[in-house]
């Protein structure tokens, strides 16, 4: 099979992302890859279509549990044999995974990187076939990045000790220039092909409020968005605890996370969460990690994150499914002071000399600034991120609060000129609030004792707002114009580009708010929504459906089905389960696990009529087509009239005539549901009701053939009555030991009620 048909088959999809269909031909061709692909842009894909290509075992190298444990359980609903090692796992059943590992069992196996150095391990590689080793999250190897992890560096090692040489590939999300040198020299990446696909995500709308009333925006804003999940990131212990208990005292179900409750509270927190349980996750950065839950509609941060990249990795658990979704940062000044005392007080790494420990606190000083750049530039706020991570930027998004404002664009290279020469004239050597002070014409003891009452540039502000005058030195700050020191008390000094002044050409410009052009705090959701009301009450009851599977099997909801594929259901409307296949992320195993379920559904709520439930651009088009006569052009009515009586007619109830029972073949042995199916493709649906597999089996059971167990008929009986008739039940068992039932027929069933449809 070539990609495109594996990616169908296991995947349920029909195209490739950008870059994914290249990155896996280079790897097909036995070439070392680093992939730089933003959160959601599909880089998983990228390892295990090849995996299912190669001849022996793929190896993935994953950070997190849970990470691992959401991968392995994805393959498996996806008919793809998979397992993870990890901590998690008893030593018995790590021995018995290794086992079945060398035996063949599976295709793709995770494993921590502290478990590459094991005894067990290393008697497993010395006999595998490992065709290709992956490696997830890589930055994670540089210490330049944001999350080293010291065992990150004996992955190198470890593909040395391999008897062949397996195709080494890397992958990650965030990774400035630093960081990707890091990676490709580390990790010993032979001759690599370099695949960076873009850190845009389109779906995601970003904004940075200023607010001194955090905690009632944040409520409100949840509030409204209270069907939706989301996650509420704090920077402290205390916040999450007061966030949290305002969510509760205000009926929010919220859950919480951080490194002050204990293993066994976090993983229930966590599982609330994931199992939708709670909606609202309320963390510190110790929680997302690897969460791949894909129906997460917002990002909201209660403090400003250290860094562009814990932010933009933070934020990237949003939409993860491709849906839109928000991301709004709540931005106060002392939030840069917080993570200044954070900085100062991270614990130290024994592996670190302390050379290398002040080395990396002055770039997560340098970081801090950046950020806190982000949360004040006027500037379209998507193109910001992305020059960051050195990607080439265009025209404003349009799709971030910076760009749904109206600004007035002011002049302020006279006050600017000012404001340098006023550091100059104090040597360098204080701060932006002494500079501001002497430009407004303070009278602080600290300025006159010192005598700056007595320099040129005092007082030459003093009608200017202190907030004015912070806002153009944030410009000249982000200009490089100044520098601030990071120092326990940070100085401001000239920068690098302060001479560019000089020249009239050069200008520096601020923007002021004048007005809002949108609501920022908008419905983003809705923003590209096809599904009418009708369509959002079907995709509820489907929500509910994949609650309910996901129950009987122990697994998060989005793993049976993301929302993305239960939105594509509700627009595509599959009768049958040979029409799942059409809709987007539903592949062949997962058609034939959930496919009879999930249609039926649909059937029974829409009752075999496929409109109304969605309104597409073609719906659009057509409804406002024109048509010219003479030299009137007028708009066309939505049908004609015989089409508005057709509508208003009743569909007559299903019946089948022995004619239309000639026609069919009863051949060899077939599901239910594929029976029914062959029997709707002989009427005319726009006269005539479907016939539903619900209205049979209910029949069925109603006559003593067959029994069902409960409502949704996960579990079938056929009684002697239906036996002798030719029905009988295949068992499936889901990879977590969970058996569901399938009606079957045999030809002779078949004939039997063929006829007694026909008579009926």
């Amino acid at each position: 099979m070539n990609p495109e048909m594996i990616l169908k088959q296991y995947f349920g999809y029909d195209d490739f992302r950008k870059g994914q269909r290249e990155l896996i031909d280079c790897i097909l061709e036995g070439k070392d890859v680093l992939g730089i692909m933003p959160t959601g842009a599909g880089k998983s894909i990228c390892y295990q279509v090849p995996a299912l290509m190669f001849s022996g075992i793929t190896i993935v190298i994953s950070p997190l549990i849970s990470l691992m444990k959401d991968q392995v359980y994805s393959l498996s609903q996806a008919g793809i044999p998979a397992a993870y090692i990890n901590s998690s796992l008893s030593d018995m059943e790590i021995y018995k995974t290794f086992e079945y590992a060398r035996q063949g069992s599976y295709k793709i196996l995770y494993i921590a990187p502290e478990r590459l150095d094991t005894s067990l391990f290393l008697d497993f590689i010395a006999y595998a076939d490992i065709s290709l080793v992956a490696v997830d999250e890589a930055h994670c190897v540089s210490q330049w990045g944001q999350d080293f992890r010291p065992s990150y560096l004996n992955i190198a090692a470890f593909v040395t000790q391999l008897q062949k040489r397996p195709v080494l590939c890397a992958f990650t999300a965030t990774a400035t220039s630093e960081v990707k040198d890091d990676i490709l020299c580390i990790l010993g990446l032979n001759c690599p092909k370099l695949f960076i696909t873009g850190f845009d995500r389109k779906n995601l709308y970003f904004a940075v409020k200023h607010v001194k009333k955090k905690k009632e925006e944040i409520l409100h804003y949840i509030k409204e968005h209270r069907n939706q999940c989301g996650i509420v990131y704090c920077s402290t212990r205390n916040n999450v605890d007061e966030v949290y208990e305002l969510l509760c005292q205000n009926g929010i179900g919220a859950a919480r996370y951080h490194a002050g409750m204990s293993k066994e509270e976090r993983t229930e927190s966590q599982e609330e969460f994931i199992y939708d349980i709670k909606m609202v996750m309320v963390a510190t950065n110790a929680f997302g990690m690897g969460i791949d839950k894909s129906n997460v509609r917002y990002v909201l941060h209660y403090n400003m994150p250290q860094s562009m990249e814990n932010y933009y990795q933070e934020a990237g658990r949003a939409g993860r499914d491709g849906e839109n979704s928000e991301c709004i940062l709540f931005y106060e000044p002392r939030d840069v002071h917080i993570n200044k005392f954070l900085i100062e007080n991270k614990e130290s790494k024994k592996e670190l000399t302390k050379e290398e420990e002040e080395a990396i606190r002055e770039r997560d000083y340098k970081r801090l600034r950046e950020m806190t750049f982000y949360c004040t530039t006027k500037e379209c706020l998507r193109n910001f991120i992305l020059k960051y991570f050195g990607e080439r930027t265009g025209a404003d998004c349009g799709n971030c609060s910076n760009c749904l404002m109206d600004y007035k664009k002011t002049d302020v290279t006279e006050l600017s000129r000012k404001i340098l020469n006023c550091v100059y004239e104090l040597k360098q050597h204080f701060g932006i609030n002494i500079v501001i002070g002497v430009l407004r014409g303070s009278k602080a003891a600290r300025i006159l004792e010192n005598g700056f009452d007595r320099y040129r540039t005092y007082g030459t502000l003093a009608e200017y707002a202190e907030s004015s005058l912070r806002q153009i030195i944030d410009v000249l700050l982000q200009e490089k114009m100044l520098i601030q020191t990071d120092d326990s008390y940070p100085v401001l000094r000239l920068g690098t580009d302060y001479l560019k002044l000089k020249e009239e050409t050069n200008r520096i410009y601020i923007k002021n708010e004048i007005r809002r052009t949108k609501e920022v705090a908008k419905e983003i959701s809705e923003k590209k929504s096809v599904l009418t009301s009708k369509g959002y009450t079907l995709f509820e009851k489907l929500r509910l459906l994949r609650i309910e599977i996901a129950k009987e099997e122990n697994i998060p909801p989005y793993i049976v089905f993301s929302d993305k594929t239960l939105n594509d259901m509700c627009i595509k409307l599959p009768f049958t389960p040979e029409e799942m296949l059409a809709v987007t992320g539903v592949g062949q195993n997962k058609k034939e696990k959930y496919g009879e379920r999930f249609s039926e559904l649909i059937l029974q709520v829409t009752g075999g009529d496929r409109e109304g439930y969605s309104w597409t651009e073609s719906n659009k088009v057509a409804s406002n087509r024109v048509t010219i006569s003479g030299t009137n052009t007028t708009k066309k009515k939505e049908s004609s009239r015989s089409e508005k009586h057709e509508k208003e007619v009743q569909k007559e109830e299903f019946t089948f005539t022995k004619w239309m029972a000639e026609r069919i073949q009863c051949e060899g042995n077939c599901t239910l549901s594929e029976f029914v199916g062959k029997l709707n493709q002989q009427i005319n649906e726009k006269q005539m009701k479907r016939l539903t597999i619900v209205s049979v089996e209910k029949k069925l059971e109603e006559e003593g053939y067959i029994y069902c167990e409960h409502q949704l008929h996960t579990a079938i009986v056929v009684k002697e009555k239906g036996k002798k008739k030719g029905f009988f039940v295949i068992q499936r068992i889901s990879q977590q030991g969970n058996p569901y039932d399938v009606l079957m027929m045999n030809e002779r069933a078949q004939r039997w009620l063929l006829e007694k449809v026909a008579k009926e």
